[in-house]
């Protein structure tokens, strides 16, 4: 694994029955590499959250997945309506999910609190009306 492997995936809003295809694509693709399991469990889950936030909370979004010798960088961006408040965002069980999305059991408020814990590295950039942008990053 000389060079950067680029990986890119669209993520469609509010379509449950295809959430987590992007995160298990890249998982199935780092095994294939010998990527030491630890590393790709701790991406798998961390972008799995990412995506199903992705779903539940914007309008869909576009995820860049970048595989160096060194990490893999994650980067998901999204057009939706921004974090108000990032800290509160941040706390375990803290959800803007509304009820329907919580029934099919999403919403429980783990997402942001998950990518944080099970990646190295994690940066939220968000503007109110514009979109998020969050970059994960996992040592190999």
């Amino acid at each position: 694994m000389d060079d950067v492997i680029t990986l890119n995936y669209e993520v469609s809003p509010d379509d449950f029955t295809r959430a987590g295809e992007a995160s298990s694509d890249v998982k199935s693709k780092l095994k294939q590499m010998g990527v030491n399991p630890e590393a790709v469990r701790k991406v798998a889950i961390a972008m799995y959250e990412g995506e199903i936030n992705m779903v539940i909370h914007a309008e869909g979004g576009r995820i860049t997945v970048e595989i160096s010798p060194s990490e893999i960088k994650m980067v998901l961006a999204d057009k939706g309506p921004g974090i108000p408040d990032v800290d509160l965002a941040m706390q375990a069980g803290y959800s803007t999910a509304p009820d329907d999305i919580r029934s099919l059991g999403f919403g429980a408020g783990m997402g942001l609190p998950n990518m944080k814990k099970y990646s190295d590295d994690m940066v939220i950039d968000t503007t109110v009306g514009v979109g998020t942008t969050i970059t994960m990053r996992v040592t190999i």
